[in-house]
């Protein structure tokens, strides 16, 4: 797939994976349109990829606000008329805490982003990538998602449904529209949440969100089957 002039839509675009693969497609020749509750972290994003002579537009929201995706869908439908490329990347880590542990606000702050809010955005998102002549969906899951892992309870559980859902919509989508879906899990990455999650790693070790997002985008350029599940 050629992605010079498609519309790409990235949430948790301000900083890591999502700022990474955001500066990527914008690279590769796509206009993007990046989402975060961090206005200032996307104003940075988004001069680098006018500096690099790329396009972006910036769309600062919180994803727990639902009313606030509708709106986002109605701004691309009314300027673009579809959405060609939808990274749903934007997650929460919560506290790492047994399972009993789990405090219910933050339970439901967990859920809320990393499950909730991405059904509301395939939801509001469907007909802008059906309209598109090739949408396409990347989810950014875990290996916790199907490697559960002691006290990583609320983010292991969102994470498992969101590939559940995502494959779900692309089974139903794939004999009846030309958009394809697939959760992406890009493993152990040099990102601020990995380093809440493990403080004394040697973050050198690992990728970095550029390495995870060129992978991304080649994912993208060369094309993949629905409903799948792609580690890297």
């Amino acid at each position: 797939m050629d992605l010079t002039g498609k519309i790409a839509l990235v949430t948790g675009a301000s900083r890591g994976i999502g700022a990474a693969t955001a500066e990527a497609l914008a690279k590769a020749g796509a206009h993007v349109v990046l989402t975060a509750r961090t206005e200032a972290g996307l104003v940075e994003v988004e001069d680098r990829i006018h500096a690099a002579g790329g396009t972006a537009t910036i769309a600062p929201m919180d994803l727990r606000e639902f009313d606030g995706i509708d709106r986002l869908a109605g701004a691309l439908a009314n300027r673009w008329g579809k959405l060609d490329i939808l990274v749903l990347n934007a997650s929460t880590l919560g506290t790492l805490t047994p399972v009993p542990h789990i405090a219910l606000k933050e339970w439901e702050q967990v859920v809320s982003l990393n499950l909730t809010a991405n059904f509301r955005m395939i939801r509001a998102f469907d007909t802008l990538l059906r309209a598109s002549d090739a949408g396409r969906l990347v989810a950014v899951t875990s290996s916790l998602a199907v490697a559960p892992r002691a006290y990583w309870g609320s983010y292991a559980a969102t994470k498992a449904a969101l590939e559940s859902l995502v494959a779900t919509y692309a089974a139903e989508i794939m004999n009846i529209t030309q958009v394809r879906a697939i959760s992406f899990d890009p493993r152990a990455t040099a990102t601020t949440m990995r380093a809440r999650a493990f403080p004394g790693e040697d973050a050198t070790t690992l990728k970095t969100p550029a390495d995870v997002a060129a992978v991304l985008v080649k994912l993208l350029q060369d094309d993949f089957e629905t409903g799948g599940r792609v580690a890297y």
